[in-house]
This record gives C-alpha cells, sequence and structure tokens, in this order.
C-alpha cells in the first residue's frame, strides 16, 4: 500500500466515524424516560449539576446519565430509533428531597446508585418491580419506612439499601423471583423481627450483610438462611438473635467470612468448623457462648481471624498451631479461660496478632515466647499474670513487637531498671493500674518510636526524664496518678508529633479494640484504632512542681492537657492559646496564681475547662467557650476571682491588669467565701486524693 492509499484509508475512516458521532448526535432519549427524568429532578431540593433541559434537551446528555439505544436493546417498537436510559448514578451529589415514583417508568434502567446523599421518607413502591434493573444502591441516605411489601425485581443482582432508618420487619417477598441476586444489604437500619423463610429462596446469594438492626429470632436462625450454600460472607453482627447457634450453619461450605458478634448466642459454639473448608475469618465476640472451644475451630487449617472475645467460654487453651497454619490474628479476651498460657502459640507461624487479656491464667510469660518472631500486638492485661522482670526479657526477643498491653498485672512489683531491656520496635506501650513501684527506666529511652505510652495508676517515682521530648512521634502520654516529683521537663513541650506531626499507628485489626475507662460506673470509649485516641498529656495527680511552662503553647495538636492535682505554682503561660485544638484544659487543684489569661477565649474547642482550687484572682475571661463553663470550674480557692455566669463581680473591681494585684472582696461576702472556698478546697482536695478521674484500660 502506497503512502497515498494509506491516507485514503484514514480518510474513509475518519468520515465513517464522524458519521457514526453524527448519527448519534441525532438520537434523542425516549420521551417516556425524558418525562420520568423530569419528574425525580422536581423531587430534589438541590441543584444536580449539568441536568436539565437548559443543558440539552436530550436527557443522555446530562450527568451521570448512560443511553442505549433501542435496537441494542432489542427493542423494536418504533420505526424512528431512540436512546433509552439504562444507567442513572448520582452518588455522592449531596443530593436532598424525595424519591420521585417516576422512576420506575424507566423500564429499561439496569443500574440506579443514588448513594451517599441526603435524600428522605419512603422508597418509591415502584421502583422495586423494574423489571431490567441489575443494580439498585440508595445506601447512606435518610431513607425511612419500611421495605414495600411487594417486591418483583427478577434482574436484580446487587442490591444495597443500608444506612439509612428504614424499619419494619423483612418482607418475605425480599427473595421472591429473585434467582440473580448475588449481594443483599440491609445493613445499619432499624429491621425488626424474624428472618422470613423466602431469605432461602435467593439462591445464587453470596453476600448477605444484615448488620447494625434489631433482628429477632428466639428460636435459632431461619432455616432459610442455612440453604444459601454459594454465601461467601454472612455479616448478621449487632442484632438481637439469642438461642444456640445451630449446627447447620456448617451447609454454608463456601463460607469465607462469618460475622455474628454482639448478638445475644449462647450455648456452645458448634463444632462443624470442618466443613467450612473456605472459612478465613470468624468473628463471635460479645455473646453468651459457653464451653470450651470446638476442636474442628481450634485446629482450622485456613483461618486467619479468630474472634471469640467478650463470652463465657472455658476451660485451658488448645490451639492446634501446626493446624492452623493460615491464622494471624486471634482475640480470645474477656472469657473465663484458665491455667498456664499456652506455651506452644509461638509455633503459630503467621500468628502476629494476640488478645488473651482478661482471663483467669496463671503463672508468668512462658519461656517459648522468646521465639515469637511474628508477633506484633500482645494484650495480656488483668490476667493475673506475675514477674514483671522475666516477662520483659522475654517478650524483648519479639523482634517485630510494636503494641504491648499489660495493665492490671504484676501487683506491687517493681519496674524493672535493667539497662539491658531493648524494644526497638515498640509503639504502643501500657503498663497501668499495676501498683508497681520504682521510677521510670533508663532503656525505656532506647523506644524512639513510642506513639503512645500509658503507665498511670502506679506508684512511680522520681523525676520525668528529659529524654522524653526525644519521642518525636509520641502522641498520647498518661503519667497520672503516681508519685512523681520535680518540674515538668521543659523538653516535652517539643514534642514534634503534637506540633506538626502526623499520627498514625499501624493497627493490627479493626477486630482488636482498645477501650479506655473513666471511673468504675463510667461507660467506656471505645476506639478501634489507636491513632484514633485524642493526643494527650495527662499529669494530674503527682506530686510536680515548679511553673507551666509558655512553651506548652506550640503544642496545637494536643487535644486534652491535664495538669490537676500537683504543686504547680506561678502564672498561667498567656502563650497556651497557641494549643487551638485543645479539648481539655485542667489545671485545678495546684498553687497557680495571677489571672486567667484572656487570650484562652481563643481556645475554640475547649469544652472542659477547669482551675478550681488555685489562687487565681481578676476577672474570668468572657466570650468564646468561657460562656459555657459552670462556677465550679473557678471555685475552690480562688476568692479573688469573679466574673462569668455565676460569680458576679463587685462593682470595684479592676480591669485585668496583674499589675494591679487581687483586691478585696465585699465585705457582707468575706466570711462566706472563705468558708466556701475552704469546703470546696476540702472536698477538690480529697478528690484528687482518691483519684475520682480513674483510667482503666481494657482489652
Amino acid at each position: 500500500m502506497g503512502a497515498q492509499d494509506f491516507w485514503v484509508v484514514i480518510i474513509v475512516i475518519g468520515f465513517c466515524f464522524q458519521a457514526q458521532v453524527s448519527s448519534s448526535q441525532n438520537l434523542t432519549c425516549n420521551p417516556n424516560d425524558l418525562k420520568a427524568l423530569e419528574d425525580f429532578m422536581k423531587g430534589i431540593e438541590t441543584v444536580i449539576e449539568r441536568w436539565g433541559n437548559n443543558l440539552s434537551s436530550n436527557c443522555c446528555e446530562w450527568a451521570g446519565i448512560t443511553c442505549n439505544s433501542s435496537s441494542s436493546l432489542g427493542l423494536n417498537d418504533s420505526s424512528i430509533d431512540t436512546y433509552r436510559v439504562v444507567k442513572l448514578e448520582l452518588p455522592k451529589k449531596r443530593l436532598a428531597g424525595n424519591l420521585s415514583e417516576s422512576l420506575g417508568m424507566l423500564d429499561q434502567l439496569r443500574t440506579l446508585n443514588l448513594s451517599h446523599n441526603f435524600l428522605k421518607h419512603s422508597l418509591p413502591i415502584p421502583l422495586f418491580h423494574l423489571p431490567n434493573l441489575e443494580l439498585l444502591d440508595l445506601s447512606c441516605n435518610d431513607f425511612s419506612g419500611p421495605i414495600p411489601a411487594d417486591i418483583d425485581l427478577p434482574s436484580i443482582q446487587s442490591l444495597d439499601i443500608s444506612q439509612n432508618f428504614l424499619n419494619g420487619s423483612l418482607p418475605p417477598s425480599i427473595c421472591n423471583n429473585s434467582t440473580q441476586l448475588r449481594a443483599l444489604n440491609l445493613a445499619v437500619n432499624y429491621f425488626t423481627g424474624d428472618l422470613p423463610p423466602g431469605l432461602g429462596n435467593c439462591s445464587a446469594l453470596e453476600d448477605l450483610d444484615l448488620s447494625t438492626n434489631a433482628l429477632t429470632c428466639t428460636g435459632g436462625l431461619s432455616q432459610g438462611l442455612f440453604r444459601l450454600q454459594k454465601l461467601t460472607r454472612l455479616s448478621i453482627q449487632d442484632n438481637k438473635f439469642s438461642g444456640r447457634l445451630s449446627k447447620e450453619i456448617g451447609n454454608l461450605i463456601n463460607l469465607v467470612r462469618l460475622d455474628i458478634s454482639t448478638n445475644l448466642f449462647s450455648g456452645t459454639i458448634p463444632d462443624v468448623f470442618h466443613s467450612l473448608g473456605r472459612l478465613q475469618y470468624f468473628v463471635a465476640h460479645s455473646n453468651n457462648f459457653d464451653g470450651q472451644m470446638p476442636s474442628s475451630l481450634s485446629a482450622s487449617p485456613t483461618l486467619s481471624l479468630l474472634n471469640v472475645r467478650n463470652n463465657s467460654l472455658q476451660g485451658s487453651i488448645d490451639l492446634n498451631c501446626s493446624a492452623m497454619t493460615s491464622v494471624a490474628s486471634i482475640d480470645l479476651g474477656s472469657n473465663r479461660f484458665y491455667g498456664p498460657i499456652p506455651s506452644n502459640l509461638p509455633s503459630c507461624r503467621h500468628l502476629n496478632n494476640l488478645n488473651l487479656g482478661r482471663n483467669n491464667f496463671s503463672g508468668q510469660i512462658p519461656e517459648s515466647f522468646k521465639n515469637f518472631h511474628s508477633l506484633s500486638y500482645l494484650s495480656l492485661s488483668n490476667s493475673s499474670i506475675s514477674n514483671i522482670s522475666s516477662a520483659l526479657k522475654i517478650l524483648q526477643h519479639c523482634q517485630n513487637l510494636t503494641t504491648l498491653v499489660l495493665t492490671l498485672n504484676f501487683r506491687d512489683e517493681e519496674l524493672p531498671a535493667d539497662p539491658t531491656l531493648h524494644f526497638e520496635k515498640l509503639k504502643v506501650l501500657i503498663i497501668a493500674n499495676c501498683r508497681l513501684t520504682g521510677s521510670i527506666p533508663q532503656w525505656l529511652s532506647s523506644s524512639s518510636r513510642l506513639q503512645l505510652l500509658d503507665l498511670s495508676w502506679n506508684r512511680l517515682e522520681g523525676a520525668i526524664p528529659v529524654w522524653f521530648g526525644n519521642f518525636s512521634n509520641l502522641f498520647y502520654l498518661d503519667l497520672s496518678n503516681n508519685s512523681f516529683t520535680g518540674e515538668i521537663p521543659r523538653s516535652i513541650t517539643g514534642l514534634r508529633s503534637l506540633i506538626d506531626g502526623r499520627i498514625s499507628i499501624e493497627d493490627p485489626s479493626l477486630d482488636f479494640p482498645l477501650v479506655m475507662k473513666r471511673n468504675e460506673s463510667a461507660r467506656g470509649l471505645l476506639y478501634n484504632q489507636a491513632w484514633r485516641f485524642p493526643p494527650t498529656l495527662e499529669l494530674s495527680n503527682n506530686n510536680l512542681s515548679g511553673p507551666i511552662w509558655p512553651e506548652f503553647g506550640k503544642l496545637r495538636l494536643l487535644h486534652v492537657f491535664d495538669l490537676k492535682c500537683n504543686n504547680l505554682s506561678g502564672p498561667i503561660p498567656s502563650n497556651l492559646s497557641g494549643m487551638i485544638s485543645l479539648e481539655t484544659l485542667d489545671m485545678s487543684g495546684n498553687r497557680l496564681s495571677g489571672i486567667i489569661p484572656p487570650s484562652l477565649v481563643n481556645l475554640s474547642f475547649l469544652s472542659n475547662f477547669n482551675v478550681a482550687d488555685n489562687e487565681l484572682h481578676g476577672m474570668i475571661p468572657a466570650g468564646g467557650q468561657f460562656w459555657t463553663f459552670s462556677s465550679s470550674s473557678f471555685e475552690g480557692g480562688n476568692n479573688n476571682l469573679c466574673g462569668g455566669l455565676t460569680l458576679p463581680c463587685p462593682p470595684e473591681v479592676p480591669d485585668d491588669d496583674p499589675s494591679l494585684g487581687p483586691w478585696p472582696p465585699r465585705e457582707s461576702n468575706k466570711y462566706t467565701g472563705m468558708i466556701v472556698g475552704m469546703g470546696v478546697g476540702f472536698v477538690f482536695g480529697i478528690t484528687c486524693f482518691i483519684g475520682i478521674d480513674r483510667y482503666v484500660w481494657t482489652f
């Protein structure tokens, strides 16, 4: 072919392409489809970008619309070929309003995705009678009311209406004529009642998510559920299912993930896991299971994650590590297991996350744990183990250990100062509430990657080491309720992660939550990832003295700054206004003097503020969050402090100038103020002494 012939071919191809484009542009959407979309638009209260006749009379050119020609769909109902709407996709467009029933006129629609918007009210009934609809996604909206009772979606393959406000029972017709349905997601709604028997008619179903509703089944799960043999993922967690878990769960031979957590299941876990030859994730925490773990579960060769935390399982732990060749994460915490900590666990070669906390073990950490080279996360909190010196000597050989939780063990032992101890990769260390004695050991300085350190509720003494300031990644430090003395190290004001750092911890799994509980009666604060803990400096209830350094104002990422119940003195630095992320600032129960800096009103996120039981004077700053703080935040010892909501100032009060000094209170209030101040100060002192803001870590 010569050059001339080549260019002729190119010109011909270009002409044909241009002709095809011109022909396509001349085709317009079906009038019925256009009317349906116009009616849909009328129900939307917000503007849909690139929509409407102002843009084009051809709705197939509107954003989120995909059309196919009638002929390509096999439709020959007109001599003039038109476009038919086959996809309507407008996710995350901030759409608000009602969903029009007119969408039921789009009889050639294959995909409808309006997820992650603000659509409300009931689901239109015609939407559930579209004969060609394959994907329906209305998740993450504000729909309410029941699912339409009559459902007829013969072509549906994926149905997702999760994360709405839908209620009522699941309609029996949900699987009628839905033989192609592979994924059904009804999670995070308010559905109640039993599972419909007809659920078993969804014979092609592979992924079923009914989690976070109020579904019940007092006699056990619906038998129809066990007919879904193609299921690979079953998520029914966070409901009200009760009774025994049927052995027929073993019929679901293709399951890869099974989550039945946070229900009311009771009795023993059925020994059927030999039938579940593909199961990788078994999550059954927070039920009422008792008895021993079934042997088929303890020897599953495919299982990667096992979580039966927070049940009443008992007996000794007998895991067959030679068979469990895939297991990487085991959580047996908060049960009634007893006996020694299993010494064979290091032979689970891929096991890197292990939680055995809150059980009834005895003895010490096994010597074999020196060979636990795969271990990254270990929690043995509240497990009645002893000999912290031996424990740390053994665990330092775990070369990949990043998270270590040993709370509520080693009662009244001494924190070892052995200089040979070394934890190079440690990021999270929690040894709280053990009543340990001694001081902060020098060996801890070599753990330069520390991001979270909690040694609270012990009996540690001495000074807080200056080298704490070298922990460039540290964002959570809790040394409260000890007996530390001396000044707060000035170096702590230079913690880089609290100044300009990014806080990130590689957590082992979402199934390994950390729980911080304040007080014995308060509800626990649950953080599924350690980096979600609020950046904190918690130094309260010690014997620290000296000033509050002005340089603390550089810690602009700090959320909680608690210095209460110490012997700190001097003024409150005005520079603290630089802590722009601060939510809690507690300096009560010290010997601070001077005024409350007016600049603190600029702390926009401050929700907890307390300077009671000090020696402050002057006017309480007005404005900002200070309008929300009660008088209890300022009373007790601060007899020359006034202003705010309930402490009116006498007319002779001078301006907020510290050089003016304190003024005498009104004569009529002199003795009353003294008595009230002494009373509040006494009560507050007792509060500091007994540590009413007790923090306990549970896992």
